[in-house]
């Protein structure tokens, strides 16, 4: 019997951890959809011309770099992308987001 119960508390615990990390990932993508998918391709987006040369895509970008890097580089100004407002929940879950197409 505490062998069921501590079962299904892990189990539960399990599901809230899922929906507690999904949360991030969809809120990521959002914002991905809303500020970064007219220059950077997405994951769900297949390439509909050939770019010699532009911004990585955001599976490159998680494979080559780890949060903290894009942490950092998405906190500071950088030349070619617009100027971001983005609070630091926000970044979390764009960076949730990327690292989820790895």
């Amino acid at each position: 019997m505490k062998a069921s119960v501590a079962f299904l508390i892990a189990l539960g615990a399990g599901v809230v951890g899922a929906a507690a990390t999904a949360q991030p990932i969809s809120s990521g993508e959002q914002l991905a959809r809303q500020w970064c998918a007219s220059c950077h391709l997405l994951p769900d987006q297949q390439v509909t011309h050939s770019v010699p040369q532009g911004p990585p895509s955001f599976r490159d970008i998680a494979r080559t770099k780890t949060g903290k890097q894009i942490y950092t580089f998405l906190l500071s100004p950088h030349g070619a992308m617009p100027p971001l407002s983005l609070s630091r929940t926000e970044i979390d879950e764009l960076i949730a987001y990327i690292e989820s197409s790895r």
